[in-house]
């Protein structure tokens, strides 16, 4: 951790819903250039995590910093043009539309053509069926091919930092170790990653650090393999 810079800061925050806490006190740290990892059992307050960063639910208290600027309060499209883009549960995409328009929706903060274009071909270099499928309706496509789209999309906004919200959810174990090496590869692309999963063995398996949510709190963090080997975590928190 030492010597490495801090791309997101989540600082003692409390989110609620109504007049209820979700999060209660949660702090975490995401390094530039890294996966880090946040698990949790469905409940924990892993989505809320990602709303109140994003700002569709900011906390009530405490601190969220991005790239050394207090985002806390910012409305959510602000939030995005400053570098941060979200992929989120389910593979959402819009079914109507071409597999190159919803990847187009991706960039609609950028008005240069050039820009996009060239954005459009690196998205292409990671995933080639999209190419080949670029004229394809999206909602015709399988799950995993979706899964492609959705990522695309978040890349299409040129993210300094992306969060992948469940990645694993529904796909086959196949489909989710593709997902995990695409995960590594967008990495290597300079873009740092915080993986939103349940998916324990393989999310540790790709990541540097990770952090346990339990209850709307962190029972545990560390090393992804020191949380990989450590079997006091692993039985209390993941069976």
């Amino acid at each position: 951790m030492e010597g490495q810079v801090l791309s997101l800061s989540v600082q003692g925050i409390y989110t609620a819903y109504d007049r209820a806490d979700v999060l209660e006190d949660l702090s975490l740290e995401v390094l530039e250039g890294t996966i880090t990892c946040l698990l949790g059992n469905n409940g924990s307050g892993k989505t809320t995590v990602i709303r109140s960063i994003l700002g569709l639910t900011p906390p009530r208290t405490g601190r969220i910093v991005f790239e050394g600027a207090d985002i806390t309060h910012l409305p959510t499209h602000k939030i995005i043009r400053q570098g941060l883009a979200s992929i989120p549960e389910g593979r959402k995409v819009f079914p109507g539309l071409t597999v190159e328009e919803n990847l187009l929706l991706g960039g609609y903060q950028e008005d240069d053509k050039q820009v996009l274009l060239r954005r459009m071909r690196k998205v292409y270099r990671i995933f080639p069926l999209l190419e080949k499928r670029s004229s394809q309706l999206a909602g015709t496509m399988s799950g995993g091919e979706q899964a492609m789209v959705s990522i695309g999309r978040g890349l299409m906004g040129a993210p300094k930092l992306l969060i992948i919200d469940e990645p694993s959810l529904g796909l086959s174990p196949l489909l989710v170790k593709e997902n995990f090496r695409i995960i590594q590869d967008i990495r290597q692309q300079n873009v740092t990653v915080f993986l939103v999963e349940q998916n324990v063995r393989q999310t540790l398996g790709i990541s540097d650090y990770g952090y346990v949510l339990s209850k709307g709190g962190v029972v545990a963090e560390g090393d992804a393999k020191y949380l990989r080997d450590n079997k006091e975590v692993q039985a209390a928190y993941f069976g």
